[in-house]
């Protein structure tokens, strides 16, 4: 493994996004959920309509995580209006952190978190905020590890499952 190297993401990029997208959310939570709800939340979620939108907004920003040129993680951002919820001018929201499961345990969350908390302080935002499922106990103790603490829950729909997010926040 080459040292990390995190880059912006841009539109010319939406090939790869969406394929580290697919990718990395299929890796973790498959395993806990039903093909058909998969399919209907990746065909959905990371259209490419969808992905080139967002990638769009001002208020949404993605970085890739990249091992020799090859997109190992990738990360996305939200203030404002692209907030997911808790719509709250001053936040910043983590709304995702993904790393390909080949690429657990190299540091490569803790290189994309860092780059959030870089972005957090940059923009003079008080607080980071984000949601985890409550059955994704690596992520929810990754975010505790990085001082994180939960504020509320919010139910988080894939496919026609209803599931439940913790809702965190970390002080800047």
């Amino acid at each position: 493994m080459q040292e990390i190297i995190i880059k912006k993401v841009e539109v010319e990029d939406i090939a790869q996004l969406q394929k580290i997208s697919c990718v990395t959310f299929a890796q973790t939570f498959e395993e806990h959920n039903s093909a058909e709800d998969m399919e209907a939340y990746l065909s959905t979620s990371y259209a490419t309509e969808k992905l080139i939108a967002e990638l769009n907004n001002a208020n949404s920003e993605f970085y890739f995580a990249l091992d020799d040129a090859i997109v190992v993680g990738y990360l996305k951002v939200n203030t404002g209006d692209a907030q997911t919820e808790n719509k709250d001018s001053s936040a910043f929201e983590i709304e995702r952190i993904y790393v390909d499961s080949a690429y657990l345990g190299k540091k490569i969350g803790q290189l994309l978190f860092e780059k959030a908390t870089e972005l957090a302080k940059a923009k003079n935002k008080p607080y980071i905020w984000l949601g985890v499922w409550e059955e994704n106990h690596r992520a929810l103790a990754f975010y505790q590890k990085n001082g994180f603490v939960p504020f509320d829950k919010h139910i988080f729909k894939l496919g026609n499952d209803e599931q439940t997010d913790i809702l965190m926040k970390l002080d800047l």
